[in-house]
């Protein structure tokens, strides 16, 4: 059986190139050095060092040719694969004995850091922040470390200007970058009142870019971030949370402020925000002047004009909506008049009351 092309070997502490070219070994024992170097696409002088540092783990074993650095010329060397399970058990068996004095030089190092800080409230279920740094990092380790799901509450005020770490030669550091994992899932409501900005606009675009799920819903309550529902983030006072954040372990609030997510995203509008193209000006656009709702015998929108309905009913403004979908404010406009000639509804709430009495709410479907 060949072993996997690519699988990894992070745990073991090799190098992809030492799993590679021990795999290779495995299922091709007594090989050259220059048979290996082709077989894994790398430099003779590369795999010379690797095979080296596979020798010194007892993972390789030199069959015969003279070590580099004898001094005496001879044979190439060829070589062979240790039992990997006995040689890999004994490499994993020192690693998680590292693991295990890490691990205890960690909780070490938490004692000091509460002792030192003050950061926690009479125990480990609560975590204060301080500094808008401090927001930024855990944020994005947070963020980094989830493995299920993320559920996300926005509102205004946006933060703008954050600092983040930056290594010595003055480049962003690691958390500067908001990264997950392509397995997680992402659930963002935003605030529709404030869903105009480019802060916002550019953090939602970068979710769903990413297969993040967008809602919108007004008066958003508060601003809140939920991590496999084991860890959360929330301002710690007010709706800044530059001005300090406090991070909950606690379970039975972690459930409130999880149930208090899943009410607003079962009531939230969703969006879709798709690579729209910029609409043409209106003054020169033949689509200008077409009607935005099909004259069909039942009267559906088309998608167009079912977004924009979707977005007035999450409580969007003319403006926030054009800027959202990359439309003009006269071509909305027109869509919603068209809409309310169609309906006839003479209010825009009358407007959202009919389109979700007729199923025009509903993404993708006509009635």
């Amino acid at each position: 059986m060949d072993p996997s092309p690519g699988a990894s070997w992070a745990g073991t502490g090799l190098t992809p190139l030492a799993g590679q070219v021990l795999e290779y070994l495995v299922g091709h024992p007594d090989s050259g050095e220059r048979t290996v170097a082709a077989a894994v696409g790398a430099t003779a002088e590369d795999t010379r060092l690797t095979l080296a540092s596979l020798e010194a783990d007892l993972l390789a074993v030199r069959v015969d040719g003279t070590p580099a650095g004898a001094g005496v010329e001879g044979p190439p060397s060829r070589w062979r694969a240790s039992p990997p399970r006995s040689s890999l058990g004994s490499l994993l068996a020192r690693r998680r004995q590292d693991l295990a004095r890490a691990e205890l030089y960690t909780e070490r190092l938490h004692e000091l850091y509460r002792a030192a800080a003050h950061r926690y409230v009479d125990s480990d279920l609560f975590e204060v922040l301080e500094t808008p740094a401090e927001v930024a990092t855990r944020y994005a380790h947070l963020l980094r470390t989830a493995r299920e799901e993320v559920l996300h509450l926005a509102k205004p005020p946006y933060v703008t200007s954050v600092p983040v770490p930056r290594d010595g030669e003055g480049r962003p550091g690691p958390a500067a970058e908001l990264v997950w994992g392509e397995e997680v899932r992402l659930r963002s409501v935003y605030d529709s009142d404030g869903f105009t900005d480019t802060v916002s606009l550019e953090t939602a675009l970068r979710g769903t870019s990413r297969g993040g799920e967008l809602r919108l819903a007004p008066d958003v309550p508060m601003k809140l971030a939920v991590f496999d529902r084991t860890a959360a983030i929330m301002p710690l006072g007010g709706a800044d949370p530059a001005g300090g954040s406090l991070v909950v372990h606690s379970p039975p609030l972690l459930e409130v402020l999880t149930a208090l997510f899943e009410n607003i995203w079962h009531r939230a509008v969703p969006v879709s925000l798709g690579p729209h193209p910029p609409a043409p000006d209106d003054r020169t656009s033949p689509a200008a002047d077409r009607p935005s709702v099909r004259a069909s015998a039942l009267g559906g929108p088309d998608e167009r004009t079912r977004e924009i309905l979707l977005l007035l009913s999450a409580g969007m403004k003319d403006e926030a909506v054009a800027r959202v979908l990359h439309l003009s404010r006269r071509t909305v406009q027109k869509h919603i008049s068209d809409a309310a000639k169609t309906l006839g509804a003479r209010t825009r709430f009358q407007i959202a009351l009919l389109a979700r009495d007729r199923g025009w709410l509903r993404p993708g479907q006509d009635t």
